[in-house]
């Protein structure tokens, strides 16, 4: 195998073997660490209570892209709600913060590809890494924007109620 093939063949199992590291490491985090929001996973006003992904067609391709949240024994599928009432909605919400915390951890090592890999292929790498998890990170918090939208209205209801 020629230098070329070979950097690119570690570059792929450092992606494989990073990503799953961080995966488990999420999936490990307690419920409190993901139960409200971080600096990082904040909604933010640009984001017009995730509207403004819509502009970019999220309803039409989100669900072309890959649900990791069952690799793990106990983890949680994003794909689909599992009730409706306000704790089943939470958790979800809650599983949307752990993915964007591994979404936005992946691609922070893309930087030490430079340690073996051309300044070229290093560039590859880092444009790769925001490639693949930006849809990834807008999936979440779209989903996200929308479960705490209807969380509130929820919410809104049982006050009237009782």
């Amino acid at each position: 195998m020629n230098a070329a093939l070979r950097t690119v063949a570690i570059d792929a199992a450092v992606w494989a073997v990073w990503g799953t590291v961080v995966g488990y490491a999420a999936h490990r985090l307690p419920r409190a660490m993901v139960a409200r929001e971080s600096w990082l996973t904040r909604p933010r006003r640009w984001e017009r209570d995730g509207r403004r992904y819509e502009r970019l067609g999220v309803r039409r391709w989100k669900r072309l892209l890959p649900d990791a949240g069952t690799v793990f024994p106990g983890g949680v599928s994003k794909r689909r709600l599992v009730g409706a009432d306000v704790d089943a909605l939470r958790r979800l919400a809650e599983e949307t913060r752990r993915a964007e915390l591994v979404h936005w951890t992946v691609p922070a090592l893309a930087p030490l590809f430079a340690l073996w890999n051309p300044a070229l292929l290093t560039l590859a790498m880092i444009v790769y890494a925001v490639l693949a998890n930006a849809p990834c990170l807008i999936v979440q918090r779209y989903n996200r924007a929308r479960l705490v939208r209807v969380i509130g209205r929820s919410r809104s209801r049982e006050v009237v109620v009782a």
